[in-house]
This record gives C-alpha cells, sequence and structure tokens, in this order.
C-alpha cells in the first residue's frame, strides 16, 4: 500500500485531521450532519451527556450518547464543496492510520444521518412535514471527480433525467441513492421522494433577484419532470453529494428533509425552528430504536 503524502492529508499540530479538527477516538459510528454549526446544539441539547466539544471554521462537532447509544453531529456548512471536507476527512479518521498514513487493514463503517432544511416543489408536499430521499439528482459538479458504480436501473433514470436538460448542454447531472438498508429501517410512515441537490440557493434554484439566470424554465423543467410517475420532490444543497462519497466510501447515508417551504404555492413556514426542533426529537428517536 502506498503511503499517503503530508499534502493529500494534513494534520494539525495535535494529529487532529486539517479541517473538522477531530481525532480517530472523537467520532462515533453514528454521524448526523447538519448544514447549520447552530443546529448542532439543537442537536446535542437531547444527548444524555455529550464528551466532546470542537469547532474550527464551520464545522462544529459533538460526541455524546442518548442511552447507549454513541452519537456525532457535525454541522457542514452549505454545499457539497463542504460535503467533499467532511465525508473525506471522517472516512480518514476510522479508516487510515494517521501515524503512519496507510490505509488500515480492517474497514470501518460509518451510517451518516442528514438532517436538513429543504423546499418542496410539487404543490402536493406540505410545509412542515418530513421527506426522506430515498434518490438524489446532483446539478453541482462534485460527484465527476470521483468513480460511481450504478445499476442498470439507476442509470436509465439519469439518462431520463440528463435528457430534460439536453438543450442546456452546461448542466451535467450524476444520481446518487440512498442505503437501501438504513432507508428500510428510518423510512415507517415518512414520505420519500426525488431530492434534488443544487450548487447555490438564488438561481440555481431557480429565484431571481437582480442577476439574469442563464436557465430561466430551471424550475418547470424540474418540476414537470416524470419519470413513470416518479417526480422530484424537493431542492436543498447537500444530499446527493452525501450519497454519492458515501457509496464511494463504503458508508451508509440518508437524509431527512424538513420541509419548510412549498415552491409550487410560495409558502413558507410559520415557525421554522419549531419544526425543525420537532423533527430532530423524531429523528432522533428513529435512530435510537432502530440501531
Amino acid at each position: 500500500m502506498k503511503r499517503i503524502s503530508e499534502t493529500d492529508l494534513i494534520l494539525n499540530k495535535d494529529g487532529s485531521i486539517y479541517h473538522i479538527n477531530l481525532l480517530p477516538d472523537d467520532v462515533a459510528d453514528t454521524v448526523i450532519t447538519v448544514g447549520d454549526p447552530d443546529r448542532v446544539g439543537q442537536v446535542s441539547k437531547y444527548f444524555d451527556r455529550i464528551e466532546i466539544k470542537k469547532g474550527k471554521r464551520e464545522f462544529i462537532t459533538h460526541t455524546g450518547y442518548i442511552g447507549k447509544k454513541r452519537l456525532t453531529v457535525i454541522s457542514t456548512g452549505i454545499g457539497t464543496g463542504n460535503i467533499d471536507i467532511v465525508l473525506n476527512e471522517l472516512d480518514a479518521l476510522i479508516n487510515i492510520d494517521l501515524k503512519t498514513r496507510l490505509p488500515k487493514s480492517n474497514f470501518s463503517r460509518l451510517d451518516i444521518i442528514r438532517i436538513g432544511t429543504s423546499g418542496a416543489i410539487q404543490p402536493d408536499i406540505p410545509v412542515d412535514s418530513l421527506l426522506i430521499s430515498s434518490v438524489a439528482f446532483g446539478l453541482d459538479p462534485i460527484m465527476n471527480y470521483y468513480e460511481q458504480n450504478l445499476t442498470e436501473k439507476g442509470y436509465e433514470l439519469l439518462m431520463q433525467f440528463s435528457e430534460a436538460f439536453s438543450a442546456q448542454n452546461k448542466i451535467h447531472p450524476y444520481l446518487a441513492i440512498a442505503n437501501k438498508e438504513l432507508l428500510d429501517a428510518y423510512t415507517g410512515n415518512i414520505r420519500q421522494g426525488i431530492t434534488l441537490t443544487v450548487p447555490g440557493f438564488y438561481a440555481p434554484q431557480g429565484r431571481m433577484l437582480r442577476a439574469k439566470q442563464s436557465i430561466p424554465d430551471l424550475m418547470p423543467i424540474i418540476q414537470n419532470f416524470n419519470a413513470s410517475g416518479k417526480k422530484i420532490s424537493n431542492l436543498e444543497m447537500e444530499t446527493a453529494g452525501i450519497y454519492g462519497l458515501a457509496a464511494c466510501l463504503g458508508h451508509r447515508a440518508v437524509s431527512f428533509n424538513v420541509i419548510l417551504a412549498n415552491r409550487a404555492i410560495n409558502s413558507f413556514s410559520k415557525n421554522p425552528v419549531k419544526m425543525m426542533n420537532d423533527f430532530i426529537q423524531v429523528i432522533l428517536g428513529i435512530i435510537c430504536t432502530t440501531s
């Protein structure tokens, strides 16, 4: 095995990994990712005890316990660029010997669970509801840099979606899929959907303030996509990257979306903080009772 160089795997002076500032023992086998650094405390306040609190830049981490279940919650910031950092560095902490800089002979697997906000794009998806992503299309470029192995069925779905953008040759979508074991274990009566991950909040989500959009029909394209009755349900900025990288690295991932807006009917939650807190408790209950 080839030793990983100091410029490929950067460590801080205390031996922690460069961006997320963590040591191997700081990370639980179950990792909850949130975008907003303030949401880390919203999650960890429901822990019975917290053993680790660390932070650097936008990456805040709390690790602790609910009962006997050890959990880590880490903020990623917004977008798949940060997902690239967080997932690779979490994997390195548990699957690379940081002293020898060699991959470990025994692979360790993480369960990565996103709790994030999202906007629905179909009128029948209620604001203040919870949706779990079974599949995610990515309009960001992150997975263009990694090898993926799609099933024939997945490839066919991706081709159908790509055809919707055939006139927009600047768009090169990818497809990533939730881990089936986690999806089956966590879904229960929660609605599943196809999520679209985009690389920005304004024009990439069909919003226009002052800057002119280069794809003015973006929202109709994604709202009208229909693959044998399968429609895109919601927009956000991390899920496809999490699913794609988790699969590449051998981890399991699933994404919970708290629907705070519905773009089809121009409706936004009247109490987003309360809804997020309510659903955090629901999701923590699911995690701790099914794993």
